[in-house]
């Protein structure tokens, strides 16, 4: 908890009010007890009426100034704790932005959430405890303490007795909560997780009927929780009754002693009565302190979650500024590229090199699990190559800055993702100043103009988050457009043209050979029509490069590449194919002959 000191600085002034304040709201009820005694032994006991209205007067002053202070610090406390969960979810977001994805696997996207929601939440709600109790609370059990000695010196045994008590039932309800709150935590996350993998995959889950497994399975996490805070609260239940049978137990030593002084002095009535308001005031303060000593341990597994996600650093470490570009044409270039998500489970890329020049493309195509889409991204760096290098524009990837890095990559990700907002909004997301014409020019690229146009408010049409609202296709072409739109040096499409049809995919296709003439374009793709015409198809299989050159040229020379021809095309295409091949082959050698004799 103390780590959160850094997050009060800037709120000193608050703080420093807020403290007066609990002073002053103290000070008062301190006084209260006192004038009381003086009202019964001087007014009430001497039957002295103008004593008693004017004590009552005072009384009434006190008690406006004390309930001032409540005020006050209620207000500062509420204040200055929801400025600080402010601050830290803020802090939050900004380090989850700022992680690769090996840091976001690593905590899980539901662990964050319940870190940036529920942990943030808990530790407002003690701050607010804190800020307010934790002063007050001691300063009245020492106010107290020291009154009760001044009016009742012979009976402050008893409010010893008492403190004793309750800080043995202190130390046992803080044993008993504490491993819990951590497994609580840790259930939390797991509930989160849940409920966002079923939103998420709620129309497969249909599509399978597998409601009811998916119920159960929620329904066994939800009632270990349950039983878990049911757990924690049947402890915290236990600090009520025995509160009140502390404080009853004191109220009666109390009157007990106090009857029997009274057989000698007449006026220890009132000192009785301040005694047990005294008395009073020390108990409630521990019980105060008791509900933090139980919220201060569960606020801090809370605090120690978030601080695991503040004080994680980035594995991938840009930066602050670019080198000089050496090389001003346009390029992606890999070095004998090697890379393993975990040293322990091998290469999953194996010594990759090949050179993406401006105006061609250049496709990787393989079976699942061949690692395509893992070298892919590699490119923005979402993860850093094991061995080798990487070169874009004849500089190391390294040496650039994240936001020129960025800014000179157009991605379109394997699913493609829209966020909540309008088909604008959406299309210009990667752009800051982006215009109608450029947005306009974007969509029809993308093949997209024609179902916009039908959209009821057409470019201002509402999107739903993750595109919901929209089909596969329609989703794909407007995260398409989205790339398009930035006019980016590197175009990345990883498997982006999956939901497309025959006829879009080549429409688009054609397209975009307008707009990336001075582009390098990186396309993996599971269809061989999709990357037929690319100028260069590397193929993929366990992580190795095992063919490399043209769609026909492949077909003759690369047996991975014809198994996955086989498995797209008939018998008379993959045969009409072939014959091309041969002929292709043959020219090559006629060209080949051709130039050799021109040599000589």
């Amino acid at each position: 908890m103390l780590k959160l000191f850094r997050y009060m600085r800037p709120y000193f002034w608050q703080c420093l009010v807020l403290v007066l304040a609990v002073g002053l709201q103290v000070f008062g009820t301190l006084m209260l007890p006192t004038m009381m005694a003086d009202i019964v032994n001087e007014g009430i006991i001497k039957n002295d009426t103008n004593y008693i209205w004017q004590m009552g007067v005072k009384m009434f002053g006190v008690t406006i100034v004390s309930a001032l202070g409540t005020l006050v610090s209620s207000y500062f406390s509420a204040k200055v704790s929801a400025a600080i969960s402010r601050d830290m979810k803020k802090d939050l977001f900004a380090k989850v932005l700022s992680f690769s994805i090996a840091e976001t696997e690593q905590f899980s996207t539901a662990s964050l959430v319940t870190r940036t929601t529920n942990d943030v939440s808990q530790v407002q709600q003690t701050m607010v405890m804190c800020l307010s109790t934790l002063i007050r609370a001691p300063l009245m059990a020492v106010g107290a303490v020291m009154q009760a000695f001044v009016v009742a010196p012979d009976m402050t045994w008893i409010i010893g007795l008492a403190i004793a008590v309750l800080l043995v039932f202190s130390i046992v309800i803080i044993g008993l909560v504490m491993p819990k709150f951590a497994l609580f935590q840790k259930m939390m996350d797991k509930i989160n997780l849940l409920t966002r993998e079923n939103l998420t995959g709620v129309r497969v889950i249909r599509a399978l009927n597998k409601e009811d497994y998916e119920e159960k399975k929620f329904k066994k996490a939800n009632d270990e929780l349950t039983k878990t805070d049911l757990s924690i609260v049947k402890v915290m239940q236990l600090q009520t009754p025995i509160m009140m049978l502390v404080f009853n137990m004191t109220s009666l030593l109390a009157i007990w002693v106090g009857i029997s002084r009274l057989n000698v002095d007449v006026s220890y009535l009132g000192k009785m009565i301040a005694f047990m308001q005294y008395a009073t005031q020390v108990i409630m303060s521990f019980l105060f302190l008791t509900m933090l000593f139980v919220l201060i341990p569960r606020a801090n597994v809370s605090v120690k979650r978030i601080n695991e996600v503040l004080k994680t650093q980035s594995k991938i470490i840009f930066p602050e500024k670019s080198t000089k570009d050496t090389d001003k044409k346009v390029s992606v270039e890999f070095r004998n590229v090697s890379f393993g998500y975990n040293s322990s489970d091998g290469k999953v890329l194996e010594n990759i090199s090949f050179v993406a020049e401006a105006g061609k493309t250049t496709a990787f195509i393989g079976s699942t699990g061949s690692g395509k889409s893992t070298l892919i991204n590699l490119v923005p760096r979402f993860y850093d190559a094991t061995e080798g290098e990487i070169l874009i524009n004849g500089k190391k990837i390294k040496e650039y800055a994240e936001s020129d890095l960025i800014d000179r990559i157009g991605l379109v990700p394997q699913k493609g993702y829209l966020f909540g907002g309008t088909v604008r909004s959406n299309i210009l997301f990667g752009v800051e100043k982006g215009m109608d014409a450029q947005m306009k020019k974007a969509a029809r690229i993308a093949q997209a103009t024609e179902f916009i146009e039908k959209m009821p408010k057409k470019y201002e049409s509402k999107i739903s988050e993750g595109g919901t609202n929209v089909s596969g296709g329609q989703r794909q072409r407007l995260s398409i457009a989205r790339a398009v739109a930035k006019e980016p040096e590197i175009f990345v499409f990883d498997d982006a043209f999956s939901a497309l049809d025959m006829k879009t995919d080549r429409l688009l296709r054609a397209a975009l050979k307008e707009v990336t003439k001075e582009s390098v374009v990186l396309v993996v793709a599971q269809r061989i029509n999709t990357i037929r015409d690319a100028e260069q198809i590397i193929v993929l299989d366990q992580g190795k490069i095992v063919g490399r050159g043209t769609h026909y040229e492949l077909l003759k020379r690369c047996k991975v590449y014809l198994e996955i021809a086989k498995s797209q095309f008939s018998d008379e295409e993959l045969a009409a194919e072939l014959t091309v091949s041969s002929k292709v082959g043959a020219l090559e050698v006629v060209q080949d002959r051709e130039k050799q004799k021109g040599e000589k």
